[in-house]
C-alpha cells in the first residue's frame, strides 16, 4: 500500500529531482516508472515508515555511500531501495549521480538472468493417482513446468498423509481444468 498523502511534500521533491534526469515517465503497475530507451530504471513512492526511490537494477550500482537496501526481505535479486524518513535526508546531487549510474547500467544491458528451472520429482501419492487415472496424468503432462512444480511443492509441503490426500483431492479438478495452483492470484 502506498502512503502518498503522508509523504506528499517529500514525494513532490523526489519527483522534481527525477524530472531533471534524461528519463521517460510512464505508468506501469498503477504507478510512475521511469525508463531509459524502454528499460525500467527507477520508481519512487511512500510507505508507512519511509519514502523511497528504487532502482530496478540497483544490484549493479556501486553504492559507494552504502545507501541502498535490498527490498522485500532479500527476496528480490536486482531491485535496491534508497529509503528516506525526512525531507532533510534528500540530497539532490547524490540522487542524480545514482540515477546517472543507473542509466549507465541500462546502457550496458546488465541484468540478472533468471535461474534455470529445476524439475521436482512428483510425490508417490501423485504418481499413484496417475496409475489409476490416466486422464489426470495426461492433464498434468499438459501443464507448464512451472504449474507442475506448484502442485508438486504444494503436495510435498504437507506433513501428514491426510493433509496430502486432502490436497490431492482439492487439486485434481484444477489439474483437469488446466489451471495452475496460483492462477487466481495472477492477473
Amino acid at each position: 500500500m502506498q502512503y502518498k498523502e503522508q509523504w506528499a511534500e517529500e514525494l513532490a521533491l523526489l519527483s522534481s529531482i527525477i524530472a531533471k534526469a534524461p528519463l521517460e515517465r510512464s505508468i506501469k503497475w498503477g504507478m510512475e516508472v521511469f525508463t531509459y530507451q524502454g528499460r525500467n530504471v527507477l520508481s519512487y513512492g511512500g510507505f508507512k515508515n519511509h519514502f523511497a526511490i528504487w532502482f530496478n537494477n540497483g544490484v549493479f550500482l556501486e553504492d559507494k555511500d552504502q545507501l541502498l537496501v535490498t527490498a522485500s526481505g532479500g527476496k528480490t535479486k536486482s531491485l535496491r531501495q534508497w529509503r528516506f524518513t525526512s525531507k532533510a535526508e534528500v540530497d539532490e546531487k547524490k540522487i542524480l549521480a545514482y540515477i546517472q549510474e543507473a542509466i549507465t547500467v541500462e546502457k550496458k544491458g546488465l541484468k540478472i538472468r533468471p535461474e534455470k528451472f529445476t524439475p521436482v520429482p512428483p510425490p508417490e501419492l501423485l504418481l499413484a493417482a496417475f496409475k489409476t487415472d490416466k486422464e489426470l496424468e495426461a492433464a498434468f503432462a499438459q501443464l507448464t513446468p512451472g504449474k507442475q512444480k506448484e502442485y508438486i511443492v504444494y503436495l510435498n509441503e504437507a506433513r501428514q498423509d491426510t493433509t496430502r490426500e486432502n490436497r490431492l483431492a482439492k487439486i485434481k479438478p484444477m489439474i483437469m481444468a488446466g489451471a495452475g495452483l496460483n492462477d487466481k492470484y495472477r492477473k
